[in-house]
């Protein structure tokens, strides 16, 4: 999807929907750094059949929706902090990008070895 060109008006749909489309990525990269920090089994190349990933996957984001909206356990699997946000339009990262990259691959490292 691309963006509307050109500038628009606060309040303008055509602004509104720029806005949204160009923090997609980053709140994907968000869910996808804090699973990735619990659940292990993303931190490394999955050498797994296309339905076994896909049912991996599928079971991670239900895990992960579970314990975001479960009162209980949300303060604990993902505190005040650790997403990225915005703050007088500076993005401000989250606590989760310390913790992931202590344990992370590089994943373009990873990429120059396979070739």
């Amino acid at each position: 999807m691309k963006v509307y060109p050109g500038q628009h008006p606060k309040g303008k749909k055509e602004r509104i929907f720029n806005y949204r489309i160009c923090r997609a990525p980053r709140v994907v990269e968000n869910v996808f750094g804090i699973a990735s920090s619990v659940f292990r089994v993303l931190r490394k190349p999955k050498l797994l059949e296309p339905e076994k990933a896909q049912l991996t996957a599928m079971t991670i984001a239900c895990l992960h929706n579970f314990l975001r909206r479960s009162p209980d356990s949300a303060a604990i699997y993902t505190p005040p902090g650790m997403f990225d946000y915005e703050e007088n339009g500076r993005v401000i990262e989250g606590s989760w990008r310390a913790k992931s990259n202590e344990n992370m691959t590089s994943f373009e490292r990873l990429h120059v070895n396979q070739l």
